[in-house]
């Protein structure tokens, strides 16, 4: 068996498990759904190892799906064409903070949470912040993460500095640099950034880190309806009132992250809500949500609220479990469209008669401040072949219309295999053969997560 040759790269056997041995949670996503099936799984340790497993591959014509924590949501880790399920789970170590230049280096497998605790337990911040706190930093780079403070700090792709990675020929290089300006050649790293593992597998990252800010304070706005809530933001956004996070929301979502957190959000008024958080120094906030306020009031607002501590621990588990609220009890297909700013609110507005339209409970939630609705399709026991054709109806619609919008279909989860048709409805075909050139570049025998995105 061919496969046995991995004993000669992988000594410690219990890190090498083959076929109907693997566990299923290894040929999944974070939404459990759909499952792949795989040859091999292979934890690694270091890169060495992922050079000598890559090059094995290509010997072989073995295609390779990497994976981390397993939390995304587009099929991504799913191994569709069989073959070496590469897990870099084990490669969690932080290997350097650099206070003096703002850097701290880490390997793939480490988990934003334990990132965040380790640099602000030390004065420092590290601002991307994706749902998904158990996700890893390969994970987040390989999807550009986004989350909730993209309004004021950016994403994932504006703190990574310098990637060393595994090339699907095998070859380690390293792209990027631990410098602040780079001017010198291609920047290769933007390309392998947001790449979901068509390019290469990252086996080092060195992330860009701020000063922690001194203070933040979290604010609860209350509308009647969501179209008033998403209107106020370009309102707040325009007098500079520089929110970190603008998350909406409305009462029947937040209704069941209620019960499944057997908590409550401070206040029950109205059915539409904005979560705005801010930051910095305690004059600068003050005189921001102030601001904010204002235009708030001006855009029909019922109440704004200055959270307490526990009050606004309350609100934001609530918020962030919303998408878990649903999975707990239902199946869903989850959407992460993006459109501009202005454009939210015509989209949501869509979503809602299209969901009428295909019979389809549909709710969403979001990051108002940068057009990123995440929309759920709700099967609610519908019959299998019934529900699969409806959901994929209804979300072709999305995709088409977030097209018209000049919007994306994704701001921040990927393409994966599960977008990948929706994708490729929406990219031109000159910009999928430029993708295409460049992965064969990267990968010449196209091993890594072969069918997926633009592949």
């Amino acid at each position: 068996m061919k496969y046995d040759l991995l004993r000669n790269i992988i000594k410690d056997t219990e890190r090498i498990i083959f076929g109907e041995e693997i566990d299923k949670k290894y040929l999944t996503d974070g939404l459990n759904l759909d499952y792949g099936e795989a040859d091999v799984l292979v934890f690694v340790e270091n890169g060495e190892e992922i050079s000598n497993i890559i090059k094995f591959a290509n010997e072989n014509l073995i295609p390779i799906t990497p994976r981390g924590a397993g939390t995304c949501l587009t099929g991504a880790t799913i191994p569709n064409k069989k073959g070496i399920v590469l897990d870099l789970s084990k490669m969690n170590n932080i290997l350097e903070l650099d206070e003096e230049n703002f850097n701290i280096t880490v390997e793939p497998g480490v988990l934003l949470q334990d990132v965040q605790v380790y640099v602000e337990e030390r004065g420092l911040f590290y601002p991307p912040d994706p749902g998904e706190k158990a996700s890893t930093i390969g994970g987040n780079i390989s999807t550009n993460a986004g989350g909730m403070r993209a309004v004021k700090y950016g994403v994932t792709r504006d703190y990574v500095r310098e990637l060393e990675i595994v090339t699907g020929n095998g070859e380690t290089i390293t792209v990027g640099s631990k410098t602040i300006k780079n001017s010198s050649g291609l920047d290769l790293k933007d390309l392998v950034v947001g790449s979901e593992g068509t390019l290469g597998i990252i086996t080092k990252a060195t992330l860009k880190l701020i000063p922690k800010p001194k203070n933040t304070v979290n604010i609860l706005i209350s509308f009647e309806k969501l179209e008033d809530a998403i209107k106020s933001v370009s309102k707040i956004i325009k007098l500079n009132a520089n929110p970190t996070a603008i998350e909406f929301m409305e009462r029947n979502i937040v209704e069941n992250s209620e019960k499944y957190l057997n908590l409550k959000l401070p206040s029950n008024i109205g059915n539409a809500y904005l979560i705005l958080t801010f930051d910095g120094e305690e004059k600068e906030i003050i005189l921001n949500y102030t601001n904010a306020k204002e235009a708030a009031i001006n855009s029909g607002a019922l109440d704004f609220k200055v959270l307490n501590e526990n009050e606004a621990i309350d609100t934001w588990k609530i918020r962030g479990a919303l998408a878990s609220s649903v999975m707990e009890f239902n199946e869903q297909l989850p959407i992460d469209i993006v459109v501009p700013i202005n454009k939210t609110s015509e989209f949501v507005e869509f979503t809602n008669k299209s969901g009428d339209k295909h019979d389809l409970q549909v709710i969403y939630f979001g990051h108002a401040g940068d057009g990123n609705t995440h929309v759920s399709i709700i099967r609610n026991g519908m019959e299998k072949v019934n529900w699969k054709k409806k959901s994929y109806d209804l979300a072709y619609e999305l995709y088409i219309k977030s097209h018209e919008l000049n919007g994306l279909p994704s701001g921040e989860h990927g393409i994966g295999l599960s977008k990948k048709e929706f994708f490729k409805n929406v990219t031109g075909e000159k910009e999928l053969r430029y993708m295409k050139g460049l992965k064969a570049v990267f990968d010449k025998n196209n091993i890594l997560n072969e069918g997926k995105v633009y592949c």
